[in-house]
């Protein structure tokens, strides 16, 4: 035994070459002429001969999530970057629903359904207060501030 006699055990599988003859016509299934029907083509999905690309076609909106242009890690642009945290705006007029006494925090007023739950809440000055309520964990607005204090309401 010596090396011309190795073999693997198990064959080798080669996929069916097309093009050469035999039953399957001259242009084997690739249609005619054109870029595909060529050996080894491949166009990839979206290309248009060289043209636009059909994305860049539509016009771009103010805080599209991602821009055209080149792939650099590099800060994104301003208007490409999620907004940092807001606050969910409440006016003085929405306060309504709670009763003389009652304390404002970001969790009472995400149990009125006045704002998404986890969220920053900030009191804004629109409206008319006529109770004492009492603000925690909330920003207030000057307006607001002084809204409050007239009505005799307290700020934690």
């Amino acid at each position: 035994m010596d090396l011309s006699n190795l073999s693997p055990k198990t064959t080798r599988t080669t996929s069916k070459r097309i093009g050469r003859g035999g039953k399957r016509g001259t242009t084997s299934g690739a249609g005619t002429k054109g870029q595909k029907s060529r050996a080894g083509a491949s166009v990839r999905p979206g290309f248009r001969g060289g043209d636009n690309r059909i994305w860049q076609l539509f016009p771009k909106l103010r805080g599209a999530k991602s821009k055209p242009g080149n792939k650099r890690p590099h800060r994104k642009h301003r208007y490409s970057r999620f907004p940092g945290n807001k606050r969910a705006p409440v006016n003085l007029g929405d306060l309504g629903a709670f009763r003389e006494g009652d304390t404002v925090s970001p969790q009472s007023l995400a149990e009125k359904g006045l704002v998404p739950n986890g969220m920053d809440v900030k009191i804004l000055g629109q409206g008319t207060l006529g109770k004492k309520l009492t603000f925690k964990d909330v920003a207030l607005s000057e307006s607001a501030k002084s809204a409050i204090e007239k009505a005799g309401g307290t700020i934690q």
